[in-house]
């Protein structure tokens, strides 16, 4: 005879869980570091569908209005389809969760003995991506976003390509 389920704590009654049916991967399509791993993720067999979408783009904007968008730019960051929002270690090890072929490394990387090494996968890939990243004024997109190597990616709308401004009036 089956052993019944235990019956659920208070805490985890009043907490109700979503499952994750999607995963939106929002990515800096002017990264070659990014764009590998946007292309890396997209070939593995995937147990929940990872979704790729530009960081600051309008489709990101679109989908996510409540983010805030620089942030984006800055830190890996993925959306679950139930608004679950997670950046930096956390957003690597749910995308790693995601792939069939990685889910047992994921749930490694989540324990405190993982931690610190999902941590420094992070952090390695950020001083990649700065040392290999377009850096200064000179990149400057068309659609305003500029980045800095000190200050980051800005955003001015009324910039135009070539970084001229659009006359008054």
């Amino acid at each position: 005879m089956p052993t019944p389920a235990p019956a659920p704590t208070p805490a985890s009654a009043a907490r109700p869980r979503t499952p994750l049916r999607s995963i939106t991967v929002l990515y800096d399509p002017d990264c070659p570091l990014c764009a590998f791993v946007r292309d890396w993720l997209t070939r593995q067999r995937q147990l929940v569908p990872l979704v790729p979408v530009p960081a600051g783009s309008a489709e990101a904007r679109r989908r996510f209005p409540e983010l805030d968008h620089d942030t984006t730019l800055r830190d890996i960051t993925c959306v679950g389809d139930g608004g679950q929002v997670y950046r930096g270690a956390a957003a690597w090890i749910v995308c790693l969760w995601a792939l069939a072929a990685h889910r047992a490394t994921a749930h490694r990387l989540a324990t405190p003995a993982g931690a610190p090494l999902a941590r420094a996968a992070v952090l390695a890939a950020a001083k990649y991506r700065a040392a290999h990243h377009p850096t200064g004024p000179a990149r400057e997109r068309a659609d305003g976003w500029t980045y800095d190597r000190a200050r980051g990616w800005s955003y001015v709308p009324e910039r135009r390509a070539g970084g001229g401004r659009p006359a008054p009036g």
